[in-house]
């Protein structure tokens, strides 16, 4: 049997409502999942997680952009103390060579005078009818400043082979040997007590004595070994030097 529906309006109602009902329904059940404390957790769990995530990537920002500012001041450190240093080692060696070059000097003013204090004493105390034939140095010259640093690298090897370190060799005093001819033999015993007496020198012996022809005269050969003496500053008369401009 065929119905025919007179009123539309009616039935679109009625198919909303239901329409209504339907939506209401899914709300009650998504309502219902929500209570879940499974689902609940969860949800919790991954919004924790995603702070966590977002704190921490927050933190590691942070973080290496204070060790790149760290590393950008020490590397402008690391500059600065390279050229301080470099100044450091070039001021050091000019340091050391100006010290080298005062110690030269100061070898040089300590031995000049050595010479002439013994050849003055040597011609003070030479008695009469007595004479030098020679006078040498027979001990090691250790000074600096009359050789190159070749040189005494050499004299001090030298001078360790043959069983004598540098520093012996520096404390060594200086030894001369006096080659002369005499008259009188009471005359030489004379001339070795007068350098003795010398503030100058000492340890003054007798290496040998022959007898010599000398111009058809008989004379004594003599060899006097001796050593120079540190004066004390009593001893040591300077006077002032002037030169006569004509």
């Amino acid at each position: 049997m065929i119905e025919i529906n007179l009123l539309p309006r009616a039935g679109k109602k009625a198919g909303r409502r239901s329409g209504a009902v339907s939506l209401g329904a899914l709300g009650g059940s998504l309502a219902d999942k929500v209570r879940d404390p499974y689902l609940t957790g969860a949800v919790v769990t991954l919004v924790l997680a995603a702070l966590a995530i977002g704190g921490l990537q927050w933190r590691t920002t942070v973080r290496a952009g204070a060790l790149a500012e760290q590393e950008r001041q020490a590397m402008q450190d690391s500059t600065r103390y390279t050229a301080i240093l470099k100044e450091k080692r070039a001021a050091e060696a000019q340091r050391d060579s100006i010290v080298a070059q005062l110690e030269i000097i100061r070898s040089i003013d300590h031995d000049r005078y050595v010479w002439p204090h013994i050849m003055e004493e040597v011609s003070r105390a030479l008695p009469a009818y007595t004479w030098l034939t020679s006078l040498n140095q027979t001990s090691a010259v250790v000074s600096r400043a009359a050789r190159p640093d070749s040189a005494q690298a050499k004299a001090d090897s030298a001078a360790v082979a043959a069983g004598a370190s540098r520093d012996s060799l520096a404390a060594q005093p200086l030894q001369f040997r006096i080659v002369g001819h005499t008259v009188d033999i009471q005359a030489l015993t004379r001339f070795m007590k007068q350098l003795e007496a010398s503030p100058f020198i000492q340890n003054v012996q007798i290496a040998r004595t022959d007898a010599a022809v000398t111009d058809g005269q008989q004379v004594t050969e003599f060899q006097l070994d001796a050593e120079y003496e540190t004066p004390p500053p009593s001893a040591i008369r300077t006077v002032p030097v002037t030169l006569s401009v004509r």
